[in-house]
């Protein structure tokens, strides 16, 4: 059965989203999607949702 892990980003900046798909791809994550939450009132997210899936017998999570 697939695992998901969705990581919540509240600075949605390149920086950020680089580093956070580093990490979780580092510890055997595979990315699945990615899903931004916008303002009204402005044209930059508020913030992002990084979605990864993974097979159970990968890497354990770190905390």
């Amino acid at each position: 059965m697939v695992s998901y892990k969705v990581v919540e980003i509240s600075t949605v900046t390149e920086d950020v989203l680089e580093e956070t798909l580093n990490k979780w791809t580092e510890q055997g994550w595979h990315f699945d999607g990615l899903q931004f939450a916008m303002r009204e009132s402005s044209k930059r997210p508020a913030m992002a949702f990084v979605l990864f899936t993974r097979e159970p017998d990968s890497t354990k999570e770190a905390p």
